[in-house]
């Protein structure tokens, strides 16, 4: 019997308000995807945000030289009148030289210039894409800043953290080895560095940026502030934790120049650590230029005590300044005064 018999008007009800037919579905789920474009369109184009008034201020007292034909950001202060000490501060990944605010004007007391800059594909920096950028690459623009400043000749004091850390051994070799152009170093103070790969944790979007090919420019473009800031607080202290400013500050730095798209190719400094191990920490076992280390043990990056352990064993003539144990892998900004005593107490011992 079918179902359009006039004489079964329930089987009638029944066929016309059964279950979609495949065909249905399919013309929903592609409306759906029709709908969807759109919209991850506008998503994946989101406008950067806004300038805080922090950011305003900090790149107002700054300015730029070009290296290669890209901007690069730089500030410097003049500080501690009688003293020719000069310090220069490298910042880690993903942030920028606005990491060193909270310790700048102790430093600005003590030396007579201050300098940080923010490396290629940082901050306020030129982002160039596509581009290899590499450690190497990162120690040359250094180099250039220095000598911009009319520095050549000049001791420098390095002070640094995580990323900042492999660039400062890529200068210490050079310094070491007499290359051309190389700083002279006066002393260096590493802090919370993956220097060594085998006690080196990455998180794991990191891990998934510097290996996936395929994945890491959806990746890039996919991560936003609340992927962002999540992953960035789970490498502070659980009472370190930066404002909700500060971690706006922050995310603002990275999309700055659209800096997320180039995360995938600045994370390949993890496999260059792993390629250029023997030249790196060779650099820091044999030199005689004063070193120091300054930990915060609670560092999911580099975990306490094996990391810290091994740079004992490994760099003998080091000192070490382990801080508080709730301090995790941003020292600076979690504990700006057991930072800064810990680094003036190395600085003033020689």
């Amino acid at each position: 019997m079918s179902c359009r018999d006039p004489s079964v008007v329930f089987q009638v009800a029944e066929c016309e308000t059964g279950p979609p037919t495949n065909g249905k579905m399919r013309e929903w789920w592609l409306l759906v995807g029709l709908l969807c474009i759109p919209l991850l369109a506008v998503y994946l184009h989101i406008p950067p945000p806004q300038l805080s008034p922090a950011l305003l201020t900090w790149r107002s007292a700054g300015a730029f030289f070009t290296f290669r034909s890209n901007n690069i950001f730089y500030r410097e202060t003049y500080g501690a009148v009688g003293s020719s000490d000069v310090v220069i501060l490298l910042h880690g990944f993903p942030t920028s030289s606005l990491d060193w605010y909270k310790i700048w004007e102790p430093l600005n007391r003590r030396f007579n210039r201050v300098i940080a800059l923010d490396f290629l594909g940082f901050g306020f920096s030129d982002k160039p894409r596509p581009h290899r950028y590499s450690i190497f690459e990162q120690a040359s623009v250094v180099e250039a800043l220095v000598s911009h400043l009319g520095l050549t000749e000049q001791r420098v004091n390095l002070l640094s953290h995580d990323y900042g850390d492999t660039v400062a051994l890529e200068l210490l070799y050079r310094s070491d080895h007499n290359r051309t152009g190389h700083l002279t170093i006066n002393s260096l103070c590493l802090s919370n560095g993956g220097i060594f790969p085998e006690t080196h944790h990455p998180r794991f979007l990191q891990k998934l940026l510097k290996d996936s090919s395929f994945l890491s420019p959806v990746l890039t473009r996919l991560t936003n502030y609340m992927v962002f800031s999540k992953g960035l607080g789970d490498v502070f202290g659980p009472y370190t934790q930066p404002t909700d400013a500060e971690f706006l500050d922050m995310w603002t730095g990275v999309r700055f120049n659209d800096g997320n798209l180039v995360m995938d190719s600045i994370l390949q400094f993890i496999n260059q650590r792993d390629q250029h191990r023997d030249r790196w920490v060779g650099a820091l076992t044999s030199t005689f230029i004063p070193v120091h280390m300054i930990y915060g043990p609670l560092d999911p990056v580099n975990p306490h005590p094996q990391f810290i352990f091994l740079y004992q064993k490994l760099v003998q003539r080091s000192t070490v300044s382990v801080l508080d144990e709730h301090i995790s892998h941003y020292p600076q900004l979690e504990d700006p005064t057991g930072f800064l005593n810990a680094y003036f107490s190395f600085i003033n011992a020689f």
